[in-house]
């Protein structure tokens, strides 16, 4: 009896070590993983949303993971083998098959209402929107239309990559941003890693999707779908600033400014991300 004890201890000794050891061998990247649950800190309103969300499902596995090992572990101590009389048999315990029953449904229900609701708004699209922006993309770059606005030559002002230019894309702050993308050969993909969101770009299909970014910086956006030989080189650059700059930007670029030269009247765009290496 003592040497059964003994061995149950000393597995439960075990297993706390290797728990230890995995958290000290971790090192500063537990403390980033438990800071958000390993969920990355977004710059929209909408990435804040899925933030909420993934908080909430994290701490609810949490709950149902301690919950069962607190089972599994009590089981272990407690009906242990003590001896070589088998032990009664239990079959058809109604309360039990309709709890494990009921009790899953139940969680998953309420993920599933909580992640349809999130999804919705991520979703919503605003009739009217502070700024329209056309995302064109093609192989193997990028093309940004700010619809509704003039250039010199009285079109929309349009900024479009080269194979030694990456294009840059310059949104406000707090203000509703909505994307059309289009696509003019195969499947592309627009994403901003900040942004915790991505739209695929399909040829011959229109796909829209709103932001609200709410802190200004520079950052790095990428085709996330393999498109072909030079998809790896599709980047593009993100730069949000105030309102304000926002518009003395525009008015820079309908007098005639490129956009390196307007930013850089602006002192934006320093960080070299535009220029290809």
């Amino acid at each position: 009896m003592v040497a059964r004890g003994s061995s149950a201890a000393r597995a439960v000794g075990l297993a706390m070590s290797a728990v230890g050891s995995v958290l000290l061998l971790g090192g500063c990247s537990v403390a980033q993983t438990f800071d958000g649950f390993g969920w990355p800190e977004g710059i929209t309103k909408q990435s804040q949303r899925m933030y909420d969300l993934w908080i909430g499902s994290v701490v609810a596995a949490l709950a149902v993971g301690f919950f069962v090992w607190g089972l599994i572990f009590w089981c272990v101590v407690r009906y242990r083998k003590r001896s070589e009389e088998l032990p009664p048999q239990t079959r058809y315990n109604m309360p039990l098959e309709i709890l494990y029953t009921v009790t899953p449904f139940l969680v998953i229900a309420v993920l599933f209402f909580y992640t349809a609701v999130v999804q919705t708004d991520v979703d919503k699209l605003s009739k009217n929107p502070d700024v329209n922006v056309e995302v064109v993309a093609f192989k193997w770059n990028w093309q940004f239309r700010y619809t509704g606005t003039k250039g010199p030559d009285g079109q929309e002002i349009t900024t479009t990559g080269a194979s030694d230019y990456i294009p840059i894309l310059v949104l406000p702050t707090n203000k509703t941003i909505q994307f059309k993308e289009t696509s003019k050969d195969v499947i592309h993909s627009f994403w901003v890693p900040e942004f915790l969101f991505k739209r695929d770009v399909i040829p011959g299909v229109e796909n829209k999707f709103e932001i609200t970014i709410q802190k200004e910086g520079e950052y790095v956006g990428r085709c996330a779908e393999l498109c072909g030989t030079y998809h790896s080189m599709m980047n593009f650059e993100v730069i949000s600033v105030s309102p304000d700059v926002y518009q003395q930007y525009l008015s820079m670029r309908a007098s005639g400014q490129s956009t390196p030269d307007a930013l850089r009247a602006l002192g934006k765009g320093d960080n070299g991300y535009a220029k290809l290496t």
